[in-house]
């Protein structure tokens, strides 16, 4: 079933990930997947209008539209939906270094809100990167910007990586 995230850009269906494909293929080839419409993207996805457009290792890119329904009282787009986007980036850039039977949480992240983010502006792409992947421990950084490349928000992360036998409880 495709499913709509904003005109434009449809995935074919979402949902949550089968933690069992996770622990089998590692996060690249599960991405892959997603992005191939064999699993679904998150539901948070079509609720906040953003997706994953672009996956390889240690290296993915979302794009999403902000849009009035994501308006603080303010009248320009929450700095909410910015970090949801931000913090999707950079937790699936060291996603894509997991391995079979690893999975990841994001530990802290940390953003720079240099412009704001508008309704009416149009697509916005978030690159994320990694930076380190150790053992235990992966960091990595983002960038948001505008259609034309004007940068809106920057930040980096920090995720744990761990057995993922610990979420199949």
């Amino acid at each position: 079933m495709t499913v709509e995230i904003y005109p434009g850009l449809t995935v074919s269906g979402v949902g949550t990930l089968p933690l069992d494909v996770v622990k089998r293929d590692g996060g690249l080839k599960v991405l892959q997947a997603m992005l191939a419409g064999d699993l679904p993207a998150p539901p948070m996805a079509k609720t906040l209008a953003f997706s994953l457009t672009e996956v390889e290792d240690g290296r993915v890119v979302f794009a999403g539209l902000p849009s009035a329904d994501h308006l603080n009282p303010l009248g320009t787009v929450h700095g909410g939906w910015t970090a949801t986007v931000m913090d999707s980036a950079l937790g699936c850039a060291v996603f894509s270094v997991v391995k079979p039977g690893e999975a990841y949480t994001t530990i802290e992240f940390k953003l720079n809100l240099v412009r704001p983010v508008l309704p009416g502006m149009g697509e916005v792409f978030c690159e994320g990167r990694i930076v380190h992947r150790g053992r235990t421990i992966a960091t990595s950084e983002a960038w948001l910007r505008d259609g034309n490349g004007k940068l809106l928000a920057h930040g980096t992360e920090t995720c744990a990586i761990f057995p993922i036998e610990n979420l199949m409880r």
